[in-house]
């Protein structure tokens, strides 16, 4: 495999290490800076809305551009956003800091899997991925250790630009210039938005981020307050709770290979479930750190999920397209679900935010028995179609 395979996997952990990498040092950040959780919340939600606004135009705007200088450019500024996210003297200044380089987000995820396709194929997707699937369930963790190890929530940041700037170095030396070569898009794509199993998937996949998020984007703030843990102790579990998303990452990729649909409804079945046992027993530490073990091995399956059930249900021509209105719906569901969780926090405290998770997942569970005959469409439409790029999998 090519290092440039590996410097863009790097700078995958790093965008999403930045994206996600907050969520562990919420609690702290709202101390600082005199706001609500629920407030700080909206360092989260409004990064993820930003990439959900900007993936449809942001790509089409630079299809004239090096796509090498484009991935160096978009590392570069989330080097430096970092870095002023560490410096901010107020929370206007870091909610800037977080909402600009979201808006060259998915300029990397993008150009990286066409290119990692066009070089070795989907075994070189799958490395590029690995990297997205690693920080999903490992930045948090890493970040807010950082944060408790140096006493400092601004070690989280610094950390973040660290691992940016690595990756940055790495596609400096290792992945050669690439000038842009225009590509002919429109109806042969668009074709697929007659489908309406790929709207129903794509409101489903809004949905269920919105509910793993509505919860999850407040777990240390839950720890914290209700599992009455320490700075040390909720870092501890938030590794274990990404150490077990590994684990169930590749366990739902297994499932999924043999029953779409069956894993999907075991998903939101398992999910509302351990959330529920975690409301209810979220007070006792040995329990919570059962259950957290639990939550993490599931949370993480929704991404693949949401990936799979989307793209088989449209023509090998449109995935490429598919994955960009994806990219959208999955930040969509995360700004959606962060937003409505500090809604529910704000109006009944952070014990109560796990019912709006149970909720939006219950609402999913209900939709995956809606179906229009998925596989018969995606067969026709794709009969005379040009074979595009494969969908990405979400577990290396």
């Amino acid at each position: 495999m090519k290092k440039s395979i590996y410097a863009m996997a790097l700078g995958a952990f790093g965008i999403i290490t930045t994206e996600f990498g907050v969520i562990g040092v919420l609690p702290n950040l709202a101390k600082v800076f005199d706001v609500s959780v629920d407030t700080a919340g909206w360092l989260l939600s409004a990064f993820a809305l930003t990439v959900a606004v900007s993936s449809p135009f942001i790509t089409a705007l630079t299809t004239n551009i090096n796509r090498k200088l484009l991935m160096t450019l978009v590392l570069a500024v989330f080097v430096v956003s970092n870095l002023l996210s560490a410096f901010s003297p107020n929370f206007t200044v870091l909610m800037i800091a977080r909402v600009l380089p979201a808006f060259l987000h998915p300029l990397f995820w993008n150009i990286s899997l066409a290119v990692a396709y066009k070089e070795s194929g989907s075994k070189a997707v799958s490395v590029v991925m690995s990297g997205v699937s690693i920080a999903t369930v490992m930045g948090v963790p890493i970040t807010t250790y950082a944060a408790e190890f140096f006493n400092n929530w601004q070690a989280s940041f610094f950390l973040a630009s660290f691992v940016s700037l690595v990756a940055f170095m790495g596609l400096l030396l290792f992945v050669p210039s690439m000038p842009a070569t225009r590509k002919t898009t429109g109806d042969s794509q668009l074709y697929v938005l007659k489908n309406p199993q790929l709207w129903l998937n794509l409101v489903s996949t809004i949905l269920m981020l919105a509910g793993m998020f509505s919860s999850y984007g407040y777990l240390a703030a839950y720890l914290e307050k209700i599992s009455h843990m320490n700075g040390t102790q909720v870092s501890l579990m938030l590794l274990l709770f990404g150490g077990m998303g590994v684990l169930g990452n590749w366990i739902t990729g297994i499932a999924l290979s043999r029953n779409v649909m069956r894993t999907t409804r075991i998903f939101f079945s398992l999910l509302i479930l351990v959330q529920v046992l975690a409301y209810f027993f979220g007070g006792i530490f040995i329990p919570m750190v059962i259950i957290l073990s639990f939550w993490g091995a599931i949370h993480t399956g929704g991404f693949l999920i949401g990936n799979i059930r989307t793209t088989r249900s449209v023509p090998h021509s449109a995935l490429e397209f598919v994955n960009s209105l994806l990219t959208s719906c999955y930040n969509i569901g995360i700004s959606l679900g962060t937003m409505l969780g500090g809604l529910i926090i704000a109006s009944y405290g952070v014990h109560n935010v796990i019912w709006m998770s149970a909720a939006l997942l219950a609402v999913n569970l209900g939709l995956s028995f809606v179906t229009f005959g998925e596989k018969h469409q995606a067969t026709a439409v794709d009969a005379n179609a040009e074979k595009e790029f494969p969908a990405p999998m979400l577990h290396a």
